[in-house]
């Protein structure tokens, strides 16, 4: 169990593997999240397309333009 209070339920959209890192697109209610996590953890985690997930945001800061 994470301590994080930020968990979105999500399913994986697309997961894009390059040589280090993983691009994953989640969506999120309707809406779309990206993260960029390595590829070793994308791999460990088996991300496929359709996979339910927890997206976790922990930040400090949250910007905002227009």
């Amino acid at each position: 169990m994470l301590s994080a209070r930020n968990q979105l339920p999500a399913v994986v959209k697309s997961v894009k593997l390059g040589d280090i890192m993983a691009e994953v697109v989640l969506t999120v209610g309707g809406a779309e999240l990206v993260a960029v996590i390595t590829r070793g953890s994308a791999e460990t985690l088996g991300l496929t397309v359709g996979a339910e997930v927890k997206a976790v945001i922990k930040s400090t800061e949250v910007m905002i333009d227009k």
